[in-house]
């Protein structure tokens, strides 16, 4: 009976820290790309796609890379690892989850926020009222 006992408490402690471990993981912070510099942290940046620098796809090493200006201004190389997003060249804003190595951000995901479908235009629903 006292084996049932060790058993059962050994396996809830391994949930409970397997638990923790994943929760601080996916516990990522915003930042600016200098904040996200100077962590070791994973880090997510919002930001947008600076247009007039090229985009390229490595399709031997399945990577994306593009530009990206974040909320002050800094543009950074973003090397993601995989294809591009959809609705990449429609997004307003940009938010990558990832981590610097050397000058560029390493991203691990690529958030695309696009215009909305639905927004309407106000001045003609204004007008027909």
């Amino acid at each position: 009976m006292k084996m049932k006992v060790v058993v059962g408490l050994a396996v809830v402690v391994v949930g409970i820290i397997l638990g923790a471990v994943n929760f601080l993981e996916s516990n990522v912070e915003y930042m600016d790309f200098t904040g996200a510099e100077r962590t070791s942290k994973k880090a997510q940046v919002k930001g947008a796609w600076v247009r007039e620098e090229a985009i390229a796809f490595d399709a031997e090493r399945v990577k994306f890379s593009f530009s990206m200006k974040d909320d002050n201004n800094r543009v950074v190389r973003v090397v993601l690892d995989g294809a591009k997003p959809n609705n990449f060249e429609l997004a307003e804003s940009i938010v990558v989850k990832g981590r610097f190595v050397g000058e560029e951000f390493h991203a691990t995901d690529v958030l695309t926020k696009c215009p909305s479908k639905y927004d309407g235009d106000a001045d003609a629903v204004r007008k027909t009222l």
